[in-house]
């Protein structure tokens, strides 16, 4: 069981960033959340298996078709047991 923790800038509010990452992290299994910070970034947690992490770690690269990626900084933890039951927008 592995954690990430994704901060991503760019043009990456008012672009459904928020939703399909939601949605990617359900069609991989992965649980945790997603926010808008203030600085016009995102910030995830994502808990899972290595391999669906990696795949959604790719994905997050590239976001939703009107996102722009411009920065991205990905920090991985092994971890023992999962912290969340879901993945969760948060506002």
């Amino acid at each position: 069981m592995y954690k990430i923790r994704v901060m991503i800038s760019g043009d990456v509010q008012d672009v459904f960033f928020r939703i399909s990452a939601q949605d990617k992290a359900n069609e991989l299994g992965l649980t945790g959340w997603v926010k808008n910070l203030f600085n016009n970034a995102v910030e995830i947690l994502a808990e899972g298996e290595r391999d669906d992490l990696s795949v959604f770690a790719g994905w997050l690269h590239e976001g939703p078709p009107n996102a722009t990626i411009e920065k991205i900084s990905i920090e991985w933890e092994e971890q023992s047991e999962k912290e969340f039951t879901s993945f969760e927008i948060h506002r």
